[in-house]
């Protein structure tokens, strides 16, 4: 007689949804942290709500004609250092970074993050790690977390592998939106210090590294361990950034602002510059971090490094040349490194290496 099959459930195929209950709870903290006035959302409901308009003494930041700005990303391979070298809060800051640095180019104020993870099993405390370290990255960018989505999917993702997604919305005032088209001849081109490779080119960091084999002596000296060199957060560059703009409400001295990801300076900055304007870029005005020496002397080109990798500058900012020396004053009393890296000038929408 044929031995009948038991009876199958949701736990058996491989999802628990007690996990998930447990990782709610784990979570709450994280998410009520990011919380300020504006949020009325409630931890465990299906979605998040925040006002838009708002009186409270604390916070008088109203906008008389906002536009919503919205943005999303991800991590991208860099999960697998993460995985492998058992580091993962850190790529939580990374997912933020890359939703509201990109809304920041336009002027925008980071209002709310909502994540999604999706992996093989369900882990109550690695997902809360995950998305402590989201909250660490909203709390830096100022804005609130409102929740998200767990996926189990062990039929998708291997053991011990997940993914990571994120979506920002933000605003900002219509008539201070910046969008490039200001951009002139005689601008000066800032760029501001990333904090290393970022959250892009990895997959090309990975087929570099494999050819470190296993050999003790790396063929440059990085200063630090090779993994913190790899899995350093990416920069948020949210706060300093919001914090001069509003220094100058009337006069609108930032023309424009690029988020410096894959594709690198060359292939970032063009997209926020008008015809007939080409950015002069000064490849000595700063020095890239020991890490991109590292992957170059592994057998990569100079000039595909900068086509791909941000080469240690993570954010740009065009801005009018009576205000660049004040600009790049008050983003170091910020806490950032700013340099003055170049300047546009006549010519074809493209970077123009110096």
């Amino acid at each position: 007689m044929a031995k009948r099959a038991g009876k199958l459930t949701y736990k058996s195929s491989g999802v628990d949804v007690s996990a998930n209950d447990v990782m709610v709870d784990k979570i709450g903290a994280a998410l009520r942290r990011t919380y300020d006035p504006r949020v009325i959302s409630r931890h465990g409901g299906f979605a998040g709500l925040m006002r838009l308009d708002y009186h409270e003494r604390l916070l008088k930041r109203c906008y008389r004609e906002p536009v919503l700005v919205a943005g999303a990303d991800g991590v991208g391979s860099k999960l697998l250092f993460g995985i492998q070298h058992q580091r993962i809060a850190s790529l939580g800051i990374d997912l933020v970074a890359m939703s509201v640095n990109d809304i920041l180019t336009v002027g925008a104020e980071p209002l709310m993050f909502l994540d999604y993870v999706a992996c093989h099993k369900l882990k109550p405390a690695e997902i809360a790690e995950i998305v402590t370290g989201v909250s660490t990255g909203c709390v830096e960018a100022g804005c609130a977390l409102l929740g998200g989505e767990t996926a189990e999917m062990p039929a998708m993702y291997s053991p011990s592998h997940f993914d990571l997604a994120g979506f920002c919305v933000g605003v900002v005032e219509r008539d201070r939106i910046i969008d490039g088209d200001d951009v002139e001849p005689g601008d000066v081109v800032i760029g501001l210090a990333s904090s290393g490779i970022h959250s892009n080119g990895y997959s090309l960091v990975h087929a570099a590294i494999e050819r470190l084999g296993k050999r003790k002596q790396l063929p440059v000296d990085l200063g630090e361990p090779l993994e913190d060199a790899l899995l350093r957060p990416t920069r948020i560059y949210v706060q300093p950034v919001l914090k001069l703009l509003r220094s100058y409400r009337r006069k609108k001295i930032v023309r424009a602002m690029a988020h410096i990801t894959g594709g690198g300076i060359a292939g970032n900055l063009p997209r926020v510059l008008p015809d007939g304007c080409a950015a002069h870029i000064h490849r000595g005005a700063w020095t890239p971090p020991p890490v991109f020496r590292l992957i170059q002397a592994l057998g990569v080109d100079e000039s595909e490094m900068y086509d791909v990798f941000n080469m240690g500058i993570g954010f740009i900012l065009v801005v009018r040349p009576a205000f660049a020396n004040a600009v790049i004053e008050r983003l170091n009393s910020a806490g950032e490194t700013a340099f003055r890296i170049g300047t546009i000038r006549k010519g074809k929408r493209r970077v123009v290496w110096r």
